[in-house]
């Protein structure tokens, strides 16, 4: 099985939110945490970010 990881700037273009409003939401637990890659290096699972944004999705089509 193949994980592919995404940096920030390509985590940044997925979402559409800014890196400050990404780690506000991971501190209130809202956003996939990202993983260690070693030194400073973090990025985050391209299949946690898809399953954010389905949820974010589902959640938005149920308020409406």
């Amino acid at each position: 099985m193949t994980h592919t990881i995404l940096r920030l700037p390509q985590v940044i273009s997925e979402v559409g939110l800014s890196r400050s409003a990404i780690y506000q939401r991971i501190s209130e637990d809202s956003f996939p945490k990202s993983i260690n890659l070693g030194g400073r290096a973090v990025g985050w699972l391209a299949s946690d970010i898809q399953a954010w944004i389905k949820s974010r999705l589902a959640a938005t089509r149920m308020e409406g």
